[in-house]
């Protein structure tokens, strides 16, 4: 009998979905939900499926990106391979720089560079002091950039110090190495600087789409300073997609990543149209850390419109039609977190 959780399984086990349409770009999200070999197995299955790219996550302390993001270049031909995201404070730009000339090694122009400004508690209890995130960003992606364009650098910033440094490569290839840097923004003059200075913002995942309109605004106003338009600033969007025939299973499949986000990113969620009644009663259930009898409660609370509100989740056609209005709204590339079916999801959004 098949098993539709099987990554390694033949690849025809799932029928398409009954109405299709094609997707010029589309990409997945990878985390620590999978052991790594079955994630291996799906970025194959995806890049046979038509998927541009897989975005490896590297937030917790779990699992590092550039590993993953190794395996996946080795046993892939074609598919992009993309940190989503690493920060700019525990990797020093000219290992930066070299990881990403290594990565672009294996698999030559499939690599994208994911940069992010990090989170705290997480960084201040590493013993990181995250000051000046945007001067930090800014001297970091500049000297990555020119370290991988084969440029010897000597740069004295505030965060970032190199003195006649270059990627000292004596075999292999020489040439200017094109590694696109993304940046996932969240804060709004970090979203204008990555307008200014990257090739693309990884956008916010657990919004509504039209909490996009903003940040859109703000990327132009970055571009512009820069003498872009915004059409030059790719825009990739992380998408929560929770995909089953049964509706039921696909729903309640999102409704406790979605109950938690509800407790933890108030703000946000009262920006994505989330009732303030429904954000007070979550916080009168849910304490930090939450216990898993909180979340379990708080999950009843939660109806089924506010999963689809800020989640592509249901059935296919219901997912495929949210992930429409993502892209109706500023988003170049979903880029699918797979909850649940990964191979359902990943013939949802097939290209071929």
């Amino acid at each position: 009998m098949s098993n539709p959780n099987d990554p390694h399984q033949d690849i025809t086990s799932h029928p398409m979905p009954s109405t299709s349409r094609s997707y010029s770009r589309v990409a997945m999200y990878l985390q620590d939900a999978h052991p790594l070999r079955d994630g291996m197995a799906y970025v194959q299955y995806a890049e046979q499926k038509g998927f541009e790219a897989v975005w490896q996550a590297e937030s917790r302390m779990v699992r590092d990106a550039i590993v993953p993001m190794a395996a996946f270049a080795a046993v892939t031909n074609q598919i992009h391979v993309g940190s989503g995201v690493i920060n700019n404070w525990t990797r020093n730009a000219a290992l930066i720089a070299a990881t990403f000339l290594t990565l672009d090694d294996l698999a030559p122009d499939r690599i994208y560079c994911g940069i992010g400004a990090w989170w705290d508690p997480l960084a201040k209890n590493v013993g990181i002091n995250r000051t000046k995130p945007l001067k930090a960003m800014r001297e970091c992606v500049s000297v990555v950039r020119d370290l991988l364009a084969m440029k010897r650098v000597t740069f004295h910033g505030e965060f970032v110090h190199m003195d006649g440094v270059e990627l000292d490569i004596v075999h292999g290839r020489r040439e200017p190495r094109h590694v696109p840097i993304y940046i996932g923004a969240t804060g709004d003059q970090m979203v204008e600087l990555t307008g200014e200075i990257a090739d693309g913002i990884v956008l916010n995942y657990l919004v509504a789409p039209q909490y996009n309109e903003k940040a859109l605004s703000l990327l132009q106003n970055g571009a512009r300073r820069a003498g872009k338009t915004i059409d030059q600033v790719d825009r990739p969007q992380l998408i929560v997609c929770s995909v089953d025939h049964d509706r039921r299973k696909a729903l309640d499949g999102a409704r406790q990543l979605v109950t938690q986000y509800l407790g933890q990113q108030p703000h946000i969620m009262k920006a994505s149209g989330v009732s303030a009644d429904l954000l007070e009663a979550i916080g009168k259930v849910l304490t930090w850390p939450a216990t898993e009898e909180q979340i379990q409660r708080a999950m009843e609370l939660v109806p089924d419109d506010v999963v689809q509100l800020i989640t592509a989740s249901g059935t296919p056609d219901e997912a495929r039609r949210k992930v429409d209005e993502y892209r109706a709204n500023g988003c170049t590339c979903p880029i699918l977190y797979p909850l649940g079916d990964v191979r359902l999801m990943i013939d949802t959004f097939a290209n071929g």
